[in-house]
């Protein structure tokens, strides 16, 4: 079995790093930035100072960290992944990044005789950890049959969707729904509860019908209990949304709606939420409605809190 080098033991990171050491792989990690977790050591992760041991180690090198700086650092700043490489070598970015730059990572890596695939996941920390991520690889096809296997152990919906670049985009479109789906689901459950309603029971009514969803499966669950610990920050949202409007407006594409939503979250961002799960959206509605989902309605209109 193929080595892997493993950049980024995060909230995403860490679970799919322990199912591909679940599966028996070699996992490398850089200690660079401190003590490995403690889990993942004991099912046998090795440890390599910096990044480009971890290279010149590693078959297959990972990256899951958190923007477009990070992959650059990791992968072209001092002691990186690049200077470590070998020809006949694999990376897989599967951050959320920009898809114009990824086209250029990928350039810089095939010139150094390697493949290079843009793999971004959706699923969150709880389709990382069930090993059920949507993985959306761009890249050629050759190297994504290589890491098909890889893939495997962390997914279940993997689709090789175009050449380097359309991995991004796809994450990006992805980002666009489930945004505007929160922002959906929040919506109903504001008005439906400041209208005397049951949230969870009008939740539980709605997961029967044609608005059933995932989104309103987890995080109208979350909105409800009032459970905004990450999963996936506000933060990290904001930054996909802001690379979908870039690149609306250079291709001269609008995107009202998703605009929308990202002033939403921008509400939520300069009210202390930043680092709250995306699901706390509904926080910038209720500011507005001047009511909280889940709370006692006086009479059928509803009262503030």
């Amino acid at each position: 079995m193929e080595k892997i080098g493993f950049v980024g033991l995060g909230i995403m990171g860490a679970p799919m790093a322990g199912h591909l050491l679940d599966a028996g792989y070699e996992v490398i990690a850089s200690d660079h930035r401190g003590a490995l977790p403690a889990e993942l050591v004991g099912k046998g992760l090795k440890a390599v100072s910096g990044h480009q041991a971890l290279a010149k180690a590693a078959d297959i090198i990972i990256l899951m960290v958190p923007d477009t700086p990070q992959v650059a650092d990791v992968l072209f700043g001092e002691n990186s992944v690049a200077s470590g490489l070998s020809k006949g070598k694999l990376v897989i970015d599967m951050s959320s990044i920009s898809p114009i730059e990824t086209k250029e990572f990928a350039k810089k890596i095939n010139a150094l005789g390697c493949d290079y695939l843009d793999a971004p996941v959706s699923g969150g920390e709880v389709g990382a950890k069930a090993a059920s991520l949507t993985i959306m690889v761009g890249g050629e096809e050759k190297p994504f049959e290589r890491a098909r296997p890889v893939f495997e152990k962390m997914g279940k919906n993997i689709t090789l969707v175009g050449p380097n670049g359309v991995g991004q985009t796809t994450k990006v479109a992805n980002q666009i729904v489930v945004a505007l789906t929160i922002e959906a689901v929040a919506e109903a459950l504001v008005f439906a509860s400041k209208a005397g309603a049951d949230p969870a029971k009008v939740r539980q009514a709605l997961m029967g019908g044609l608005a059933a969803s995932r989104i309103l499966e987890v995080h109208g669950d979350r909105m409800v209990k009032r459970t905004f610990a990450p999963g996936f920050r506000i933060e990290l949202h904001q930054k996909d949304l802001n690379l979908a409007l870039q690149g609306a407006k250079a291709l001269g594409v609008s995107l009202p709606n998703t605009s929308m939503t990202q002033e939403l979250f921008n509400s939520c961002a300069a009210n202390g939420g930043a680092k709250e799960d995306h699901s706390a959206l509904v926080r910038a509605l209720e500011r507005m409605a001047n009511f909280e989902v889940g709370s006692e309605a006086a009479d059928a209109k509803g009262k503030a809190v």
